[in-house]
């Protein structure tokens, strides 16, 4: 799977705090690096409707769809999907889980049934059957692409929710790599977020 940052507000972090200052009248007291304990105190505050004003749109290519099912139940959200009513899907390329890949009979009985789904696919645009119809035979394994836009706060509820180790493999990774790049451009408001590479989650921190 592979995560790619297309937009980003630019100067997030300050803005969150000019805007955050109007409820306060407190503008006199904004100053060169203070958007980092103001921030802090809105996260802890829970005043996280401020974190609102900041956006950010990733492109996710190397899912599948079951993984992209779920992310769309994330209703705070824009999406573009890769549409298999419009595209030709005869030949597409499939997600195996590792739990499958790693047992020899598994992937057998995996591969034959994604053989069988391509072939059964072809017969019936043969048939004269049209894309939008013939991908009902199509399984939750075939790889997608998408592209979601979200505030920083509903960023941070898809990390939470979707980084811990109850989450789905592809989900997680999906996290996992959102907030990587997420800190980088906004390190205080998800500066309260650790990942522990070695369990391959999330983890919450106390914000200091």
């Amino acid at each position: 799977m592979n995560v790619e940052l297309l937009s980003i507000t630019q100067n997030a972090e300050r803005l969150i705090e000019d805007a955050g200052r109007t409820a306060y009248l407190s503008f006199g007291k904004q100053k060169e690096g203070s958007e980092v304990e103001f921030i802090k105190m809105l996260i802890k505050g829970g005043h996280l409707s401020v974190l609102e004003h900041a956006y950010a749109t990733f492109r996710v290519t190397g899912g599948s769809r079951a993984f992209t099912h779920q992310l769309v139940r994330h209703r705070l959200c824009s999406y573009t999907q890769q549409s298999q009513r419009y595209l030709d899907e005869h030949n597409f390329r499939q997600i195996e889980p590792d739990s499958i890949r790693s047992n020899a009979e598994a992937h057998r009985l995996f591969m034959r049934f994604i053989e069988y789904s391509k072939d059964v696919y072809s017969k019936l645009q043969k048939l004269g059957v049209r894309n939008e119809d013939a991908r009902f035979v199509l399984p939750n394994a075939v790889e997608s692409q998408i592209v979601i836009t979200a505030n920083f706060r509903e960023w941070r509820h898809i990390i939470e929710l979707r980084g811990n180790t109850k989450a789905q493999w592809e989900i997680r990774k999906m996290a996992i790599e959102v907030l990587r790049l997420l800190r980088k451009h906004a390190p205080t408001v998800f500066g309260d977020f650790g990942i522990n590479d070695s369990g391959g989650t999330i983890e919450k921190k106390e914000i200091r």
